[in-house]
């Protein structure tokens, strides 16, 4: 019997590992990847070529180095691909927030990409974004969008700075949607000061606000916290959720919805 191919979640759970460990080296070998992670060489080139496809590693003869500033939490060109049922259904729940007239609020987290394609599918809606993809999404089904412009991120697809913060102190939302890199007991934190900075300041722009983790997101911290899901009406998530970290969040005075995720189609 031939080898069994893996699953797209394991080769891509090895491809988070291995940009992972290039990003703490800044550099490797890729020889030395290849035994490493326990695959032949040409596997080895398989994944570090999609990496380097989708910008996340430079790829050079024998080796490999990473983008300065990288970090796996949050390139959007790594996150768009993980925990892809989990969004959606994680959107699917969210979607009943939505009636049409209002305005609604859109961060750059890839978890509310599939919800945006579920927006665009309604009426009379004003949305408003610092998230270039999420933008892309909307006005591609022909849907008005308005872009937060500041200091675009080209490893994110998003504008953060002083603008856009300004520009949300401005506006007043009836609903918005974000997520968190990571949380722990109810708090929340992101890596990138910016990021945290337009997640609380858009707290303050919106009347109902919405959080969707999976539970991939559960149990890390990073540098920067920006408050805890007391600030939101409705946290979102799916059955895969360690029990602790549930029962952190239900002791919040919020509305916690369990999700479950539909097996993958075969």
């Amino acid at each position: 019997m031939g080898r069994v191919r893996p699953s797209d979640a394991v080769v891509e759970q090895r491809r988070q590992n291995i940009l992972r460990h290039v990003i703490e080296h800044g550099e490797a070998r890729i020889d030395e990847l290849a035994e490493r992670f326990g695959v032949s060489l040409m596997t080895m080139h398989r994944d570090l070529d999609e990496l380097a496809e989708r910008r996340l590693l430079r790829k050079l003869r024998g080796r490999v180095e990473s983008y300065p500033s990288l970090t796996v939490e949050t390139a959007t060109r790594f996150r768009i691909g993980l925990h892809v049922d989990e969004k959606e259904a994680l959107s699917a729940a969210a979607i009943d927030e939505v009636r049409p007239g209002m305005t609604v609020l859109l961060d750059d987290s890839s978890t509310v990409f599939p919800l945006a394609r579920r927006i665009a599918e309604i009426d009379g809606l004003t949305v408003v974004t610092n998230s270039v993809s999420v933008a892309q999404i909307l006005s591609r089904a022909g849907r008005e969008v308005v872009l937060l412009g500041g200091r675009y991120r080209a490893e994110f697809d998003s504008c953060t700075g002083p603008d856009v913060l300004r520009a949300l102190s401005r506006l007043h939302a009836d609903v918005s949607f974000m997520s968190a890199t990571t949380i722990t007991n109810g708090r929340l934190f992101h890596p990138i000061q910016d990021y945290a900075d337009i997640k609380e300041a858009i707290l303050s722009s919106t009347a109902r606000n919405v959080l969707l983790v999976d539970h991939s997101k559960f149990g890390n911290t990073a540098t920067f916290a920006h408050g805890d899901v007391g600030s939101y009406e409705v946290v979102i998530t799916d059955e895969g959720i360690p029990e602790h970290e549930l029962a952190a969040l239900r002791n919040f005075r919020t509305e916690v919805r369990v999700v479950p995720v539909p097996p993958p189609e075969t």
